[in-house]
């Protein structure tokens, strides 16, 4: 067999090869961007958890509070509303319920603050405690949310990830911002 009569099947193999690598590669990228799509699934999952921890702390407070002070009616719907709302919540309505649950934090330190007796209570110190806990948990978990966010959105702009991205129609991830708990955290020091 002459080497013209190969040359056509060494050709064929390089492109089947080149061929194969490129899908192998396509292949990798598309796994990419759903397994960080699964991990910021995940991270958002725990963030609801938390919140939710949170509100239901928020609401014993406000029953050890409401003995000592008549507290708004709106404030125990407000809470009820939201630790319903935040097992379907999107991170922009995470970002709203973050919001909302640190002023009722706040106000809620506030009428504690007004009431020295309360604020030696054991029950409550407990719970501001685990408050404590919780706001800090809330903010590794924004902040591993935020990094795989900050990875999605990098494959969907640079090349050759974009192709695959806008071939699959993905679109990029919303970051969780919590701007008021940057600006005035709440006080939970008696």
């Amino acid at each position: 067999m002459a080497l013209g009569d190969l040359l056509p099947w060494i050709v064929g193999g390089i492109l089947v090869l080149v061929l194969v690598g490129l899908v192998l590669y396509f292949v990798g990228i598309y796994n990419r961007f759903y397994s960080l799509k699964n991990a910021s699934e995940a991270a958002l999952g725990q963030i609801r958890v938390a919140m939710k921890k949170r509100l239901d702390m928020i609401d014993q407070l406000l029953g050890s509070v409401k003995s000592y002070a008549k507290f708004e009616k709106e404030t125990f719907e407000k809470v009820t509303a939201m630790r319903a709302s935040v097992g379907s919540a999107g991170p922009g309505d995470l970002n709203e319920i973050e919001k909302e649950s640190r002023s009722i934090l706040g106000r809620l330190f506030a009428v504690a603050e007004a009431y020295p007796d309360l604020k030696t209570n054991t029950t409550v110190m407990n719970l501001m405690d685990a408050v404590r806990g919780v706001e800090d948990e809330i903010a590794r978990q924004r902040y591993t949310y935020n990094n795989i966010s900050q990875q999605f959105n990098t494959l969907c702009d640079v090349i050759p990830s974009n192709f695959v991205a806008r071939i699959m129609g993905l679109s990029k991830l919303t970051y969780l911002e919590f701007e008021e708990a940057i600006s005035t955290p709440p006080k939970i020091e008696f």
